[in-house]
């Protein structure tokens, strides 16, 4: 095989693990949407607009950057919390483990 021959299959090589990725990547976004709906969060939270609690867009930008906030988040999750963003108390969501709360939390501080 001459080397045009290599390079050309090298970068098809690389082309195809670049989508497999972004692929794999849209896959899990989407499962972790679905994680969110079905973790009974849209009961109180919406992406882009405040219900009874904040949005999921507040929330990532009030926590953009803080390095602490993924771990206190995933366990307000679990145990629930009041006084952050006013005296609507957030109940505990002790159905969810604490994997999927960690996977909600990476997901929440991803929406812009």
């Amino acid at each position: 095989m001459n080397m045009t021959m290599k390079s050309m299959s090298m970068r098809k090589v690389v082309a195809a693990g670049l989508a497999a990725g972004a692929l794999f990547s849209a896959g899990l976004a989407f499962a972790n949407e679905e994680l969110f709906k079905k973790s009974n969060c849209m009961a109180c939270h919406a992406i882009d607009q405040k219900r009874l609690g904040p949005s999921m867009k507040e929330v990532a930008a009030k926590y953009d950057g803080d390095s602490t906030a993924a771990d206190r988040l995933a366990r307000k999750i679990r145990e629930g919390g009041v006084g952050v963003w006013g005296q609507m108390p957030m109940p505990p969501q002790a159905q969810v483990s604490e994997a999927d709360a960690k996977t909600l939390v990476e997901y929440i501080l991803t929406i812009k």
